[in-house]
Order: structure tokens, then C-alpha cells, then sequence
């Protein structure tokens, strides 16, 4: 009998924008290519950690542009230039799940799926793929989708949560809950309730589903975005293959059939009934904002971080101040008697803010775009 494992495939999700990350993280760069944590970016991180389990040609990416494939074969040359999946139109997670499903289900129709977003970081490793290896099994021996749940760690406004249900059954050592729903993003006294009963976890967009399991799901959920990737994948491998993706990619909608975001959360796990829940006992951390990176690195003893930027020259002169974050662009930056803040220098911009605020960069974001300042972002 065929082991799951024989059938393990691993896909990158790499081509999200990270405007929480601005000013450092925009279009030409964004937050997976910067160079944030030991000089390595999100995109190498997270994929030399799938080095540790599979080979490379077992390793797919989907990402949003021939640039972003240039830049990711530049930083991580192992990975085979065919298993770099190019989106034409950004239009969310859910087709870009599906795409990378139907390029992986052509080479193997029993294949199982470790879908990770390219900017998450965890620890212990072990931990992490004893966790997703539990989601492999299960979900192989059926027609199931496991998502991975991330214990709170605080009242956490920003995730959509999940609720655990009864035990389901025990898979490489631990245990998979049956899944009672998918809640939006919660105000914070919802959410300080959630801790308490220790039943809701976050939704760390972490899944682990058999190719064809998808596949199917977004044809019942998703109708339109089933039967385009259903055309992409008679397409894959044929002279048209790009001229039928862009034909595909511009008639999937910008939102679900509710009116919502095209993610896979809302396309498919709040529908689908055939959910599994396998719990995190890692660290998980979305690096989402500026003050995520902060709690991500090493501190000096007045918890500051300083990151180097890609400019020589710069420096940092720092008077009484503590538990901020500074990155550096080539320039000299003074601080006096300040608490709680980032400072990110760049060519061309400044931003100064509390990190407690770090989530509301997005705003000055969406401000320049509707001022269409597009070198700006």
C-alpha cells in the first residue's frame, strides 16, 4: 500500500504584497524578498526549510510576476524554473491554491499538498512538519481538507478563528479534531471570550488537502474559479498554455458568490463540511507588520533591534530609548528619549510610528493609491 509520503508535495504561496511592510516592502520588492532575518529573505527561509523533507522537484511556487520568478530563482537557484508558477492577475489565494493544485496533480494524481505562505516563520522546525506531516496522513487516506490551527497567544483581532470540535482521530502521533466553523476576524471582547474557552484557535492559513480534494472543492463552492483552473490544467504542457492561463485568469471574479475576498477561507473553508483541524504546538508568526519583525529578532538590552539596510554608511545614535525598531538606509538616525516606535529609512521615504499602530501602515498605502502615487508604492 502507498504511503502518503511517497506523494508529498510542498506549494509556496509568493506573491502577496505586504503593504503593512511599507515603506521597504513595495511592488518591485515586496515583503518576501527583503532581507529582514539573518540576511535571508522570507522566500529562502521558507523554502530551504522544505529542503529538510522533500526534494526540490517535489517544491512548487506560485507567485505574480516574471520579475518575482526572476528574484526567487536568484535567491533560492535550487528550485526548478517549470515548478515556478506564474499568475498573470493577482485574484487571491483561492485560484492561486488551485492553479499550483492542478500543476502538481498533473505529474501525480494521488499527490497531497503542504500549502505554506512564503512569509511565515516557526520554530522548532521539528515540531512544525510533525504537525503537517499528521494533516499528510489524514487527509491522503480521504477526501479531506486539514488546516492548521495556532494556539492564541494574545486577543488576536487580525485572524479569522477556528473552532475545534470532537477528537477525529490520531495520525503520526497527534491528534486531528473534527471542525465546527470558520469565524471571521472578531472584535476584541469576542475574541478575549474565544481565548477563554480554549476551543478557538487562529487560522493561520496553513492547509494540507490532496490535490484532486481541492480541485473538486472549488468546483462545487467556486464554480467559475473551478472550471478555470479545470481549463488551465487540460492546458498545462500544450503550445497555448500561457495564452490559455491569461484567457482563464481574466474571468475569474475579483469576489466569492457572497460578495467576499476571492481567499481560500472564505471560498472554500467557511462552505466545505470535509474540514479536519490539527493543532500547532510551534511558534507561528505572520510577519505581518513592523512590529511582528521586531518581536522576531534579536534585541539589544534596551530591546531595541537595529537592521542594517542594503545602503553602506548607516548608523544609529541612541539616547535613552527603548523597545523600538529602527531600519537604517545608508543614513545617520538619532533618537532621543523615545519608546515603542519604528523607524524605517529608505531612499525616498520616512516612516515614524508606534508599533502598537504598525497594522495602520496599510492606511498611508491606500492613501497613495487613491492619489495614484504609484512610485511611491
Amino acid at each position: 500500500m502507498d504511503s502518503y509520503k511517497e506523494h508529498l508535495f510542498a506549494l509556496i504561496v509568493a506573491g502577496g504584497g505586504g503593504t503593512r511592510l511599507w515603506p521597504k516592502s513595495r511592488n518591485a520588492v515586496p515583503k518576501q524578498f527583503l532581507k529582514l532575518f539573518g540576511g535571508k529573505t522570507l522566500t529562502q527561509i521558507t523554502a530551504h526549510r522544505f529542503k529538510e523533507i522533500l526534494p526540490w522537484d517535489k517544491l512548487f511556487v506560485v507567485t505574480v510576476s516574471e520579475s518575482y520568478k526572476k528574484e526567487i530563482l536568484k535567491e533560492v537557484p535550487q528550485i526548478l524554473p517549470e515548478n515556478i508558477i506564474v499568475e498573470p492577475l493577482r485574484k487571491n489565494t483561492a485560484p492561486a491554491h488551485g492553479i499550483g493544485a492542478a500543476y502538481i496533480h498533473k505529474i501525480d494524481k494521488d499527490a497531497v499538498i503542504l500549502n505554506e505562505s512564503a512569509d511565515h516563520l516557526v520554530k522548532p522546525e521539528s515540531t512544525y512538519f510533525k504537525t503537517l506531516m499528521a494533516g499528510a496522513a489524514a487527509a491522503y487516506g480521504g477526501d479531506w481538507i486539514v488546516t492548521v490551527g495556532i494556539k492564541p497567544t494574545y486577543p488576536g483581532t487580525g485572524y479569522g478563528h477556528i473552532k475545534k470540535g470532537k477528537k477525529f482521530g490520531e495520525f503520526e502521533g497527534e491528534e486531528v479534531y473534527e471542525f465546527e466553523g470558520f469565524i471571521e476576524k472578531p472584535s476584541l471582547e469576542m475574541a478575549e471570550k474565544f481565548n477563554k474557552t480554549g476551543l478557538y484557535f487562529w487560522n493561520a492559513n496553513e492547509y494540507v488537502f490532496r490535490a484532486d480534494t481541492y480541485l473538486k472543492a472549488l468546483r462545487q463552492f467556486e464554480p467559475e474559479v473551478g472550471a478555470a483552473i479545470d481549463n488551465i490544467y487540460k492546458a498545462i504542457g500544450s503550445p497555448d498554455e500561457e495564452k490559455v492561463i491569461l484567457r482563464e485568469y481574466e474571468g475569474i471574479p475579483d469576489k466569492t458568490k457572497d460578495g467576499k475576498a476571492m481567499s481560500i477561507d472564505y471560498a472554500v473553508s467557511e462552505k466545505a463540511k470535509n474540514i479536519l483541524l490539527v493543532v500547532a504546538n510551534y511558534h507561528w508568526t505572520d510577519i505581518g507588520d513592523w512590529n511582528e519583525v521586531w518581536e522576531n529578532l534579536p534585541k539589544d538590552e534596551n530591546k531595541n533591534v537595529i537592521i542594517d539596510g542594503e545602503e553602506p554608511g548607516g548608523r544609529v545614535i541612541n539616547i535613552d530609548t527603548t523597545q523600538t525598531l529602527v531600519h537604517m538606509d545608508g543614513r545617520l538616525i538619532a533618537i532621543v528619549d523615545v519608546d515603542d516606535i519604528a523607524i524605517v529609512d529608505s531612499k525616498d521615504i520616512l516612516l515614524v510610528c508606534k508599533r502598537s499602530s504598525a497594522q495602520s501602515v496599510k492606511k498611508i498605502v491606500e492613501q497613495l493609491k487613491a492619489e495614484k502615487r504609484k512610485e511611491l508604492l
